[in-house]
């Protein structure tokens, strides 16, 4: 919300500089976001009388006018603005003047061959409006001619751009903001004290009030003004209107933004006539509150024509819609130069009423934003009889009937229980001349005093207050730690003592995370991309539903990481991007029986040319990846995290081909699944030839990874031996996995064996049925000499004895 400074110092005594004043209310808690600083716009720019205007000899639609700033000589300016003329009062930018909003310094200069020292001023140049038809004329007269322009033009002004929190209702008004620089300065309040209205003759106009829903709409208040004459507000009323950022547009209309912007209380004027033609009936009016049918429809002063649905609340004039209530009024019934009898609408309305109505509708407002927060309940009479005093004062109207309908509950009864403390238990000491103390219980009765709150003595309880909340404040004070909130932000959180607990200890990130950190970068390591996808997807085939979802389509919790890369692939491939070969750490949600659980899993999805820039050696053909390039990469991974990870045939995963899927495991654990996208799902989507994907569960990863090697990695002795390379060929059954038969080697070659590579695999010709043909290169090295062939012989022919006693090989070699 922008507020005025010159507005705010008509309301409260309050001497502050801006910028003070914006830090005061920031510390408070009312964050201001911007100060603008408007006479900055037109520094420099002063009135000036033209008492001359002549045709330039060499433009036509250009003009040299003399014009009078108070200095001993007229100034001759070069005008182009059609309506210059003489015997006119302007604003004028002399010499050295810059002008902001337009970026330009005013210079002397030549324009076709006139001198022009000046330059008379749109509205537009000096920041008021985007666009201006010619020069801006002052309507006053005897103006004193040199003296600044800026407070004719409203320029002498400071706008603070403020933010309150949702809480903070009350902080949505002038005098909101008001009562709060006084409870913070101790300035005096000087709130507008608007006269009882006074209604001629016996009310005789026939206006009827009927709400439907006591709950939607506690309080509608109507009053009939005749003989209103709709015209251009007077310029303070238009000045301070565009000083909050709303535009004028006449008299009545801008009366009750005025008092929107100044109580926070929304007024909607209603053409009468308009009304009774939309009511069908002159001698019987009945304006009526209610929630909308089935298939009603509205045309709202945006021009918009709206389908209504049951949870909009409306305004009607003889049970038809005339008004959304409490967001924004109706074109058919909307104020007009030529209306001379209005219903001014001063209501509240439910909060959760209004946010849904508005929400439905897809249309917010000034008033809705103020509904949806809260309004004063008890200050509604007040804002409607200072509109009705200003449209009295400034459009000529008489009110003649004023109907009423009330179910405000009564709170005047309602108090608070506050103990001294619980204070000091909750805010701790403060620092009060140069010592540690903790907050006296007459400073905690000024600043609750200063808020307008009564706190009456509990008897027989050692300082306990019973506290009454100022109607204003009713929806944000509810409990006592809303007013220990309270005493904190008055008394100054600078003043609080910034102790330590005595037992505190260093922050760090968690082991886990560190390893998930450790992680991520093994696999951006191996060249893999990481990846992150909302956790909200379609509902089909999800353990776990949201109740109160924002899209339909994205009303479920992700099950698995793998589905959500699959279609990323899908369309980073139909975007002509290729490949996405990435990997994704996030979670799932699963049902366990029937109880929730979520956790962290790894998926990743790989495909395309490892090697695209050689393509030139393969006469441009692309070269699909193949399985074993693919599980290298994830092998490539578990070597670096140090954990051993068995394969295993497996065909449950239907998004995966029965024959190139494998288990992983780890230490005896399902890890996860690896295997090549299914051929039917791979059509699906439409991918490209060969794509492989992955799930690994963290859970199960975080078990086994040494955390202090992985975190901090210890260097270990390398050999300066050479190693010693044997051959090993043997036929073995197809059924033997080739994982076993290098596990077997390793732990019969001890410490001497240090690599088993498999470098053949033979299928075919001179191989016996059932069986393949395997050939393995064995390195051996020790750390402290070269060895022989009698150090090595020995271990050698021990792993082939083993391997024909474990698994029925065959030697070849």
């Amino acid at each position: 919300m922008k507020i005025s400074v010159n507005w705010l110092r008509e309301l409260v005594n309050v001497t502050l500089t801006p910028e003070a004043l914006a830090d005061l209310l920031t510390i408070a808690g009312l964050e201001v976001d911007d100060i603008e600083d408007r006479r900055q716009w037109a520094d420099g720019v002063v009135i000036g009388k033209i008492i001359d205007r002549q045709p330039h000899p060499n433009a036509d639609k250009l003009s040299v006018c003399q014009v009078d700033i108070g200095q001993e000589t007229p100034s001759t300016i070069v005008c182009g603005a059609p309506n210059a003329k003489a015997d006119i009062y302007v604003p004028v930018a002399t010499l050295g003047t810059y002008l902001p909003k337009i970026d330009l310094k005013i210079k002397s200069a030549k324009l076709r061959g006139v001198k022009s020292e000046g330059m008379i001023c749109s509205l537009a140049e000096v920041g008021l409006t985007k666009e201006s038809a010619g020069i801006h004329i002052f309507e006053e007269n005897n103006l004193k001619l040199g003296a600044d322009a800026r407070p004719y033009l409203g320029l002498d002004e400071v706008i603070l751009d403020i933010t309150p929190t949702a809480n903070r209702a009350d902080a949505m008004s002038m005098i909101g903001v008001a009562r709060e620089v006084a409870a913070l300065t101790g300035g005096k309040l000087n709130l507008p004290q608007p006269p009882q209205t006074s209604l001629s003759g016996e009310q005789s106009y026939p206006l009827t009030v009927k709400v439907s829903d006591g709950n939607a709409c506690p309080t509608y208040i109507g009053t009939v003004i005749q003989g209103v004459k709709i015209a251009d507000s007077p310029e303070w009323l238009q000045q301070r209107l565009e000083a909050a950022g709303v535009r004028p547009i006449n008299n009545v209309v801008d009366i009750t933004n005025l008092v929107l912007l100044e109580w926070g209380q929304p007024l909607h004027a209603f053409d009468l006539q308009k009304l009774e033609t939309v009511a069908g009936n002159k001698d019987n009016l009945t304006v009526g509150v209610r929630f909308a049918n089935d298939k009603e429809t509205l045309k709202t002063l945006d021009g918009q024509e709206r389908k209504l649905n049951p949870v909009n609340l409306l305004i009607t004039a003889n049970d038809t819609p005339v008004a959304l209530a409490g967001v924004m009024g109706g074109e058919e019934t909307e104020v007009a130069e030529e209306t001379q009898n209005i219903l001014l609408e001063a209501a509240l309305f439910e909060q959760v009423t209004i946010r849904r109505s508005s929400r439905s509708q897809s249309l917010r407002s000034e008033a809705s934003a103020r509904y949806e927060r809260g309004i004063n309940y008890s200050e509604l009479e007040l804002a409607c009889r200072r509109a009705i005093a200003l449209i009295t004062e400034l459009a000529g109207g008489t009110p003649v009937t004023q109907r009423m309908s009330d179910h405000r509950p009564d709170r005047s009864s309602e108090s608070i229980k506050l103990r001294l403390d619980r204070i000091h238990h909750v805010l701790g000491p403060v620092e009060k001349d140069g010592q540690k103390t903790n907050i006296a219980a007459e400073d905690v009765e000024r600043i609750l005093g200063d808020l307008n709150c009564t706190l009456t003595p509990v008897a027989g309880e050692n300082t306990v207050w019973s506290v009454t909340i100022p109607s204003y404040r009713y929806r944000d004070l509810e409990r006592e730690i809303d007013l220990i909130e309270e005493v904190a932000r008055l008394y100054g959180y600078d003043r609080f003592c910034d102790e330590l607990p005595d037992k505190t200890e260093a922050g760090g990130l968690s082991i886990e995370y560190q390893t998930q950190r450790k992680v991520r970068e093994v696999f951006r390591g191996v060249g893999l991309t990481e990846l992150v996808q909302y956790s909200l997807v379609k509902p089909e085939k999800a353990d776990i539903v949201i109740s109160n979802p924002l899209f339909a389509e994205y009303s479920a919790l992700r099950t698995n990481l793998l589905d959500g890369l699959i279609d990323a692939f899908a369309y980073n491939q139909s975007q002509g991007n290729g490949a996405l070969n990435g990997f994704e750490i996030g979670r799932i949600f699963r049902k366990i029986d029937g109880e929730r659980a979520e956790w962290d899993n790894i998926a990743g999805i790989m495909g395309g040319d490892l090697l695209p820039q050689g393509r030139w050696t393969r006469s441009g053909k692309p070269k699909p990846m193949t399985w074993y390039e693919a599980k290298g990469i994830l092998e490539s991974v578990f070597e670096r995290l140090g954990v051993s990870v068995e394969y295993q045939p497996d065909s449950e995963d239907e998004r995966l081909h029965p024959g190139r899927t494998a288990s992983l495991w780890l230490n005896g654990e399902i890890l996860g699944i690896f295997g090549q996208i299914h051929p039917q799902l791979r059509q699906e989507k439409d991918l490209m030839d060969e794509v492989y994907g992955f799930e690994l569960d963290f859970r199960c990863l975080m078990k086994v990874l040494n955390q202090d090697n992985l975190l901090t990695p210890h260097f270990e002795l390398y050999s300066t031996y050479p190693a010693v390379e044997r051959d090993l060929a043997f036929f073995a059954a197809l059924d033997v996995p080739v994982a076993d038969l290098t596990k077997t080697m390793n732990k019969a070659g001890g410490n001497l064996l240090t690599e088993v590579e498999l470098f053949d695999d033979y299928q075919g010709k001179n191989v016996p049925e059932g069986q393949r043909s395997l050939a393995f290169s064995l390195a051996y090295r020790s750390g402290d000499r070269t060895l022989t062939d009698e150090d090595v012989e020995p271990v050698h022919d021990k792993i082939r004895q083993t391997l024909v006693k474990q698994f029925a090989v065959t030697l070849r070699s």
